[in-house]
């Protein structure tokens, strides 16, 4: 930051959320720091990292648009095992063996999943039932029905295999959960799978490249302020 922007007319600011971080944490970080409104556009798991769009002031109005951009998203399958959660929230089970498959071979199976899909949330998600998010039902053992979602994976590439270890990169839709792509993905293999990593890399035209650490915003701001106040 060159000077400091003005957060109560409205800012945009690019952020790279922190691992076991949530969004709203992020989100208060920030509003604390620059007593501004504040939201974000698109939520990130806490054992996802990468960029998180951060709007303030007027530019608030903008986080639907912002939202609805396609994502990408690169990181990390562990085939032969699942999870509750999708994803390493909970703890793996029913391990199965690993097919030997090559990349050519896993990447068939990834081809199988591009295009136009009905996809189903995973039940530990924050999707809202009865005005409550889902994932505090599913908590406390409740049966949580959802319903499949209407969703399109642009690009699903496979960078790199370490069975069971599988790296991807995936170019999606608004509203796509890359835990039920691994859950998905694993089950296609035939030996299970979960989300072991996640990094969101680009929304629409902003990239993570351009996003800034969250303290390290803080820090910068601080000292702008206090320049300013000088």
């Amino acid at each position: 930051m060159s000077e400091t922007p003005n957060f109560q007319e409205g800012a945009v600011l690019l952020i790279n959320k922190p691992l076991t971080w949530t969004s709203f944490d992020v989100v208060r970080k920030i509003r604390n720091t620059t007593k501004a409104k504040i939201g974000h556009a698109g939520t990130l798991d806490p054992l996802a990292t990468g960029l998180l769009i951060c709007c303030t002031g007027k530019m608030t109005k903008k986080i639907n648009e912002y939202q609805a951009k396609e994502k990408e998203y690169t990181g990390t399958f562990t085939l032969g095992a699942v999870t509750p959660t999708f994803d390493l929230e909970s703890e793996p089970q029913d391990h199965q063996p690993v097919p030997e498959l090559d990349q050519a071979s896993l990447q068939q199976i990834a081809d199988t999943f591009t295009g136009p899909l009905q996809q189903l949330p995973p039940i530990h998600s924050a999707i809202k039932q009865n005005g409550k998010p889902i994932y505090h039902l599913a908590r406390k053992g409740v049966e949580v029905k959802v319903e499949p979602r209407s969703i399109v994976i642009h690009a699903f590439e496979i960078t790199k295999v370490e069975l069971p270890i599988v790296h991807f990169r995936v170019e999606c839709s608004t509203g796509t959960y890359i835990r039920s792509l691994a859950n998905d993905f694993g089950a296609a293999v035939g030996c299970g799978g979960h989300l072991s990593s996640l990094c969101r890399t680009r929304i629409g035209d902003f990239r993570l490249e351009d996003a800034m650490d969250v303290v390290q915003f803080i820090e910068e701001y601080k000292k702008m302020q206090e320049t300013q106040n000088g």
